[in-house]
């Protein structure tokens, strides 16, 4: 019970204007762990961005499986920080989140296909390429410089056809991506 408490207050500190405050929050929820988890969830709803983006940065720290669905739903927040964070927890979860972050690469919003893009591209599946270079096609540059980074994180030989192609993408920004990727040594 008083754990509970604790761990309420905890995600309540995610609030402060303390950055210093919110980190150390952080890092005793990730302490907590397990018994933390489906309190951060539902924290992924509240009102408070800091406590939405705080409370994805300690589930991907922790690394519990049950939070990747609602992790990828946070991907839809309005706030670009809080989705970032969705992202770059779901990337801490590995090869438990390649499927269901395949999946998402074919959401409507483009905002969420890009973050999925970028966290199959930081855990390097090499199951997900198929679906990355598919979406190098898409509509967005957001999400077509996502996928071309995924890409070119992930390497071999598919991979590097699929960036030559990207070299004619009418973004500047993707042309840039391939092309950093296809010169590396």
């Amino acid at each position: 019970m008083e754990v509970e408490k604790n761990i309420g207050r905890l995600i309540e500190t995610l609030k402060d204007d303390d950055e210093l405050v919110q980190v150390q929050a952080t890092e005793m929820l990730e302490e907590i762990g397990a018994p933390a988890v489906p309190k951060l969830i539902d924290a992924l709803d509240d009102e408070d961005k800091n406590v939405r983006k705080g409370s994805a940065k300690v589930l991907g720290l922790i690394g519990d499986e049950s939070a990747i669905k609602p992790l990828i739903e946070t991907m839809k927040d309005d706030n670009k920080w809080v989705r970032r964070s969705a992202s770059g927890a779901l990337s801490n979860m590995g090869k438990s989140a390649v499927e269901p972050l395949i999946q998402t690469l074919k959401n409507d919003d483009w905002r969420v296909r890009g973050g999925a893009a970028w966290a199959l591209g930081n855990i390097k599946a090499p199951e997900s390429l198929p679906a990355l270079i598919d979406i190098m096609n898409d509509e967005s540059g957001f999400v077509r410089a996502g996928a071309v980074m995924a890409v070119g994180n992930i390497g071999g030989n598919d991979a590097e056809k699929a960036l030559k192609e990207a070299l004619n993408d009418k973004s500047s920004y993707v042309r840039r991506v391939a092309e950093g990727f296809l010169n590396k040594e």
